[in-house]
C-alpha cells in the first residue's frame, strides 16, 4: 500500500517493485493499492484477493517512516475492512523503514543528483494540471474530534490540515 497521489504515474516505482515480485513467483498474489487519492484502494484490492482465494492477506505499507498513517490510519482502516472478511487472516506488515540497502540507494541518489540544475532554474508544473478526480478527497477522512488534534500545528493549511479553522 502506497500513500496515493493525484499525479498519474506517481507510484510507478512501487508498481515496478510489485511487478518484479510477481515475476519472481514466490507469492501467490501480489497487488498494489493506495491509501487515498487515485485508486485502487485497499477495500477493493482486499476483496479481490479474497475472491481469488487468499486465506491470508499481508499488507506491506510502502512507507519509509513510522508516522501516523503507518501507526494509526492504515491499521484502523484494515481493522474496519477485516470485519467484512472474518475467515481471512489479515496481517499488517512492517513498513520499509531502515535497511542497510537503503543507505546504498541514498548514496546512489546523491551521486546521480550532483549534476542537476539549481532549483531556481527549474520550471514547475501548475498544480491545477492535476485536479482531483470526481468523488476523490484531498486527505484521509477522519472524525471531527480527531481532526481538532491536528489544527494547532497546521494553521498554514499544510499537508495534513484535515479540518476547518
Amino acid at each position: 500500500m502506497g500513500h496515493g497521489s493525484r499525479v498519474p504515474g506517481a507510484a510507478d516505482g512501487m508498481e515496478r517493485v510489485a511487478e518484479e515480485l510477481r515475476k519472481e513467483g514466490r507469492f501467490d498474489i501480489v497487488e498494489t493499492c493506495y491509501m487515498s487519492r487515485l485508486g485502487p484502494h485497499y477495500p477493493q484490492i482486499l476483496a479481490d484477493c479474497v475472491q481469488k482465494g487468499a486465506g491470508v492477506v499481508l499488507l506491506l505499507p510502502y512507507f519509509l517512516h513510522l508516522g501516523l498513517h503507518t501507526r494509526l490510519d492504515i491499521p484502523t482502516m484494515m481493522k474496519e475492512e477485516a470485519k467484512r472478511h472474518p475467515g481471512v487472516k489479515i496481517i499488517f506488515g512492517k513498513n520499509l523503514g531502515y535497511d542497510d540497502a537503503l543507505v546504498d540507494i541514498v548514496k546512489k541518489r546523491i551521486e546521480s543528483s550532483w549534476g542537476l540544475d539549481d532549483v531556481r532554474d527549474i520550471t514547475l508544473e501548475a498544480r491545477d494540471k492535476y485536479p482531483l478526480p470526481p468523488g476523490n478527497k484531498e486527505f484521509v477522512e477522519m472524525e471531527p474530534e480527531e481532526a481538532k488534534k491536528y489544527r494547532c500545528g497546521h494553521r498554514d493549511g499544510g499537508h495534513h490540515d484535515h479540518g476547518e479553522h
